[in-house]
């Protein structure tokens, strides 16, 4: 019984819709995490998912506590490590900035890369041009990349602060693990320099992919332990829209299954 009541400290419910503030949610049913490489005994074995029968957005039932997040993020997954199949991660960073770069006209300015992981499109966005600036809140990550001599910092979207704003921030997989989303939105266009552009990538509940992946009991999505949301790519775009982003591109992301890349522009 005690170790259950430290598993429910560690959930923080939501009152509302993360969106909308809605109060009227759609029970979706519960998914096992044990098997996350992040999961560990104090945490909750399932996570509930539910969807707002208002804006029709689909999150899990609470989100993280910050000592559940200590301990999550204590956790080093192989594929978010700095220096992991440079190569492959190099060509398919390539391609999305090649894209942002030809959506905005240029091929520099300064880069803010949101969740760098394994730093490929840190990297990356550096060897075409950019001054590039990283956050990521992964220790391990943040202590290699330094000593590679990148400017990154061990914090949050919503606690970074600069004065002279970016021409391009990078979510990469990022915002279904931010608890608030529309929070985080806000404040990337607050560093967004005029007519500076978002990358956002994630799942795509909307998609075939995503389907097919249901209908085979495959989708790893609903157990993914660092998880508070499923967008689909019409949410998504509103969202960006309420946080007065213009969605302007659309693309299939080749870095996880199902995944979408959204490029907005600061309006």
């Amino acid at each position: 019984m005690e170790a259950l009541g430290q598993a429910q400290e560690l959930r923080v419910r939501f009152e509302t819709c993360p969106l909308c503030e809605g109060r009227a949610f759609v029970p979706l049913g519960e998914t096992g995490c044990r098997q996350h490489a992040a999961w560990s005994p104090v945490l909750p074995e399932k996570l509930a998912w539910v969807g707002c029968q208002t804006c029709g957005h689909v999150f899990t039932d609470g989100f993280w506590s910050d000592a559940a997040l200590a301990r999550i993020f204590a956790t080093e997954h192989a594929q978010q490590t700095p220096g992991q199949d440079v190569e492959a991660a190099r060509r398919v960073s390539a391609k999305v900035v090649t894209r942002v770069s030809e959506l905005r006209g240029e091929f520099s300015g300064r880069w803010l890369d949101v969740g760098f992981g394994d730093g490929s499109l840190l990297t990356t966005a550096e060897e075409f041009g950019y001054e590039v600036v990283g956050l990521d809140l992964r220790e391990s990550c943040v202590r290699r990349m330094r000593e590679f001599g990148y400017t990154v910092e061990r914090r949050t979207l919503v606690e970074y602060q600069d004065a002279r704003g970016f021409d391009v921030i990078s979510l990469c997989d990022v915002l279904e693990h931010i608890a608030l989303p529309k929070q985080a939105l806000v404040k990337v266009k607050n560093l967004l320099a005029p007519h500076g552009l978002l990358m956002v990538s994630c799942p795509n509940l909307d998609s075939f992919a995503w389907k097919w992946l249901d209908q085979r009991g495959q989708n790893p999505y609903w157990s993914e332990l660092e998880h508070h949301h499923n967008f689909g790519r019409a949410r998504l775009c509103a969202l960006l829209v309420e946080c007065g982003l213009e969605p302007i591109h659309y693309a299939i992301s080749e870095r996880y299954k199902a995944g979408m890349e959204v490029v907005a522009r600061r309006r």
